[in-house]
């Protein structure tokens, strides 16, 4: 069978234990590299030859390598060599889609941001947009990593995304109905591309580099121009139909008159929205920000009244999905003071659920980087899923063409 131009699939159950053996041992590093295979087949259940084969297979592909031992050995038998990410080798792009600016960055496979690029965007067409972030790509990967593999690029944006289309289906702040991102990105870069929902995409980069109680169940609850959520149970984030999911812009308000676009007066994206807040100041969202993170008085009294409404919508988050953590992406909570603390004494007031809102609301992991964070983990997640699957597949088979 020829493969599809989404690369080879694996179909089979051997196919599908493998790879799911090899994610296994590619998270375990993840997590407490420089570690021996002695140890990752502890920690996975893997026999030592079922992770030296992996180990092999992952160094191969250039995401691990070996370490030389901390001491010399005085004991007989095999030298325990560590094995760690290669962080060295490949690149994850990143954009991220937001209401006025696009960001473009770089991470590493620890998700750690090694260059970001905002570029204002208002009043570009999609395809503009689009084809303007794929030369700031470019650049990116010729300025500051022109030794490195680009593993593809990852998209995030607010709104309807349909990840298995690669479309956003509907960006209402941005004026885009079905837009097809990945095929025009695919097209203008000729790298993989993935595309997926913000909130879902920072989920995604709770679990594999953020607070350790997300891979136990988390809801991440995003509040900017665009206000929207995502839920995982373990592994599995929650998509719906059509990647639908998460749409929560429109949950009513107490004790709001804000009017909404959908025709109706108090729902919660229309009353917190960073628009909104600058409205009522009368300045813009990043001044009224600088004046709050410098103690001005009324300022200050604006970002911890709009916490207070976002806690509303936290304690019903909390009350109907009961996570284990609620992750909130804000930038005032980490930069204005007294505004998670509202937020979580709402959540102590309001919610059945929540025992210990200290302990269960918490800030985002990514302070000052979540949008780059946001799209690098859309596909670092397809990496860490499947790292044996079609996108390092691809990869090496372009390498293969291009040196032939």
């Amino acid at each position: 069978m020829t493969p599809g131009a989404d690369g080879p699939q694996r179909t089979d159950a051997r196919g599908a234990r493998r790879s799911a053996s090899a994610s296994a041992v590619l998270r375990a590093v993840l997590d407490d590299g420089p570690i021996a295979r002695s140890t990752i087949a502890r920690r996975t259940g893997l026999s030592a030859a079922a992770v030296t084969g992996h180990t092999a297979d992952l160094a191969r592909l250039g995401l691990l390598r070996e370490l030389p031992e901390a001491e010399p050995r005085r004991s007989v038998g095999r030298p325990h060599v560590p094995v760690d990410l290669d962080t060295g080798r490949h690149v994850a792009g990143a954009l991220h889609l937001a209401v006025h600016h696009a960001t473009v960055a770089l991470l590493d496979l620890r998700g750690n941001v090694l260059v970001q690029h905002e570029e204002p965007h208002d009043g570009l067409a999609a395809e503009d947009l689009l084809a303007r972030a794929a030369e700031i790509l470019d650049d990116l990967l010729l300025g500051h990593a022109p030794d490195r593999e680009p593993l593809g690029l990852g998209v995030a944006t607010g709104g309807w995304v349909d990840r298995e289309s690669g479309t956003v289906v509907d960006h209402p702040l941005l004026g885009w109905r079905d837009v097809p991102v990945r095929d025009l990105l695919t097209a203008s870069t000729g790298l993989t591309v993935a595309v997926d929902g913000h909130a879902r995409s920072l989920v995604h980069a709770e679990q594999l580099f953020g607070h350790p109680r997300a891979r136990e169940s988390v809801v991440q609850l995003f509040t900017g121009n665009v206000v929207d959520a995502a839920f995982a149970t373990g592994s599995v984030v929650h998509h719906g139909p059509r990647s639908a999911a998460g749409a929560v812009a429109h949950l009513p308000v107490d004790d709001s008159t804000e009017p909404c676009r959908c025709g109706r007066t108090g729902c919660l994206e229309a009353t917190v929205s960073e628009a909104t807040l600058a409205r009522k100041a009368g300045v813009s969202f990043p001044e009224l920000l600088t004046l709050a993170t410098d103690g001005e008085t009324a300022a200050v009294r604006l970002f911890q009244d709009r916490a207070r409404l976002i806690g509303q919508a936290a304690a019903l988050l909390l009350d109907v999905l009961n996570p284990a953590v609620l992750v909130l992406v804000d930038r005032s909570v980490a930069q204005v003071p007294g505004c998670l603390p509202a937020i979580r004494d709402e959540v102590r007031e309001r919610s059945r659920s929540c025992a210990d809102p200290a302990e269960t609301v918490v800030a985002t992991s990514f302070p000052g980087t979540e949008l780059a964070t946001a799209g690098g983990a859309v596909l670092l997640d397809v990496l860490y899923d499947d790292p044996l699957g079609p996108l390092l597949t691809r990869l090496s088979r372009t390498s293969l063409l291009g040196t032939a």
